[in-house]
């Protein structure tokens, strides 16, 4: 993110107001477009360079050019360290590197092994995004990295083959119900592995805190509290972040099979349900992303003691203070 260009001068967050919700859909919309994985090395250097020419007072006010410069940092670098994302793992690569193992996971009469491959590749793409875009306060060793992508694998396909066990046991619903149970399986198993993902990948941040900011971007401090706030919105934006987008196209393709894909052949079903979720994930993860801010501010009394009485540069008492909440 732009944030993480060093300079006295405090960035505007966004040309749109962050504290409104659809403020924060336009916003996300822009970063999170996969257009913006077009821009190349010497775009990103050239952004980083405008934006520190404003932060330190050699350009005066923002124009257009500056506000792309800052879109292509917000999608592009990480907000903590300044480095550039790996490309899959970006914001605005998000609908693309979660296409194929979504499309993989909503496949209907995905058999046992089928089920365990693509839940396994879900999980290894949720902790290389993990990774790449966590709260660098604390970062995992690479013992700790594999004993949490094992369990939450363990959690993932669990939960995916247990279902798909108990599912058609249920005799006592309609025939359509179970079916449509069956293909929301994958979705009970994004989402309990997902929030065991976060907390096992980000438990270091709990335990030892997260950095926290000042307006002008001066790190004044770990917190445990903040870290606690950073985790618990993320483990439940993942819940929001996953629902549209694995729930709305299996159920769409329910009806369709009832309908104009009934008797179709299996490559047609499979290209109208990429279809689904590529068009679901352009339109509504926007709105699933701006639930909660990326860089958040909070007021000092409900963080510990030791930020109750902090000054800025000016000396002037701090009220809020800010921290990446991580993705």
């Amino acid at each position: 993110m732009a944030s993480a260009i060093p300079g006295p001068i405090p960035l505007p967050q966004s040309r749109y107001d962050l504290n409104t919700y659809m403020g924060r859909v336009k916003h996300c919309a822009g970063i999170s477009d996969p257009s913006m994985l077009l821009n190349s090395s010497a775009d990103v250097e050239t952004a980083k360079t405008l934006i520190s020419d404003f932060k330190n007072g050699k350009i005066k006010q923002m124009t257009p050019e500056l506000w792309r410069a800052k879109r292509i940092l917000d999608s592009t670098i990480h907000p903590d360290t300044g480095e550039t994302v790996l490309l899959p793992f970006r914001m605005s690569s998000c609908v693309l590197s979660n296409l194929v193992v979504t499309a993989g996971m909503l496949t209907p009469g995905l058999g046992s092994i089928g089920t365990l491959f693509w839940q396994v590749a879900n999980q290894s793409l949720n902790v290389a995004i993990n990774i790449a875009n966590s709260n660098k306060s604390h970062p995992l060793s690479t013992r700790q990295l594999i004993t949490n992508y094992t369990l939450a694998v363990t959690a993932s396909c669990s939960v995916a083959l247990g279902l798909n066990s108990i599912v058609p046991r249920l005799k006592s619903l309609a025939p359509n119900t179970r079916m449509i149970l069956g293909r929301l399986v994958p979705f009970a198993a994004v989402v309990s592995a997902g929030v065991v993902n976060v907390f096992l990948m980000r438990g270091e941040e709990i335990k030892k805190g997260i950095s926290v900011f000042d307006q002008d971007g001066n790190d004044v401090g770990l917190s445990k509290k903040a870290a606690f706030y950073a985790v618990g919105e993320t483990a439940a934006s993942r819940v929001i972040n996953a629902t549209p987008i694995m729930v709305i196209p299996p159920l769409i393709l329910v009806k369709l099979q009832k309908g104009f894909l009934k008797g179709k052949g299996v490559g047609i079903q499979t290209f109208t349900n990429i279809g689904l979720i590529c068009a679901t994930s352009l339109v509504v993860l926007p709105f699933a992303l701006a639930v909660f801010p990326q860089r958040q501010q909070i007021h000092v009394s409900k963080l510990e003691e030791k930020f109750h009485n902090l000054t800025d540069s000016r000396g002037n008492k701090l009220d809020t203070v800010e921290f990446n909440r991580g993705i």
